[in-house]
């Protein structure tokens, strides 16, 4: 039994079970490593000094938050007025992802896109809940293999991205968890990006 679960057989209450979660929510988000928050805007800081692009993947509803984060980081430059950040999110390129699905494996969908683009020094920024999708797996391999950074977003026990990445935030949560753990991701994106652009615009 999960979290969310185990509110619900307790209290079926909707406004109960709502509580319940924005409480789960805050415990998960109080939980994080700030250090490790802390690395990967000093990780996008970098590469925005050295014009490295930071390239955003996920699947299903990491997915969305890859390409929100992507967006988020992107417009930084243009509402400070001064240098931005290289961002693009790899996950919305349709025709890529729907090619290289039916002509080689899904497996593959986001490794082969950044195949011949992604240079030393750029950054990966890996977004699952789980940790585990062999699509995302590959991808951090190839930008490891091409000496990029990486830089993972997990939940539940973080799989096989929280041991390969150089630069990991984990929201520690039960198997299953998906929704929380999305949530939180997207907390994270605009924690980051609020404190980014706070900063370069002091």
């Amino acid at each position: 039994m999960n979290t969310l679960e185990k509110f619900f057989s307790e209290n079926k209450d909707e406004v109960a079970f709502y509580d319940g979660y924005a409480n789960y929510l805050s415990h998960l988000v109080k939980s994080l490593d700030k250090k490790a928050v802390r690395n990967v805007a000093e990780c996008f800081l970098k590469a925005r000094e050295e014009n490295r692009t930071i390239y955003f993947v996920g699947n299903g509803g990491s997915a969305t938050t890859a390409m929100h984060f992507a967006q988020d980081v992107g417009e930084i430059g243009r509402k400070i007025g001064g240098k931005g950040f290289r961002t693009k999110s790899i996950v919305d390129n349709v025709s890529a992802l729907t090619a290289i699905g039916n002509d080689y494996d899904y497996s593959q969908v986001f490794s082969l896109q950044i195949q011949y683009c992604f240079d030393p020094g750029d950054v990966l920024v890996l977004i699952s809940a789980s940790g585990n999708s062999p699509n995302v797996i590959k991808a951090a391999q190839l930008a490891k293999e091409k000496g990029g950074v990486t830089v993972a977003l997990v939940g539940f026990c973080g799989g096989q991205l929280a041991k390969m990445c150089d630069h990991v935030v984990h929201v520690e949560s039960i198997k299953g968890e998906y929704g929380p753990v999305e949530d939180v991701h997207l907390v994270l994106n605009h924690m980051i990006t609020s404190y980014l652009m706070l900063s370069l615009k002091a």
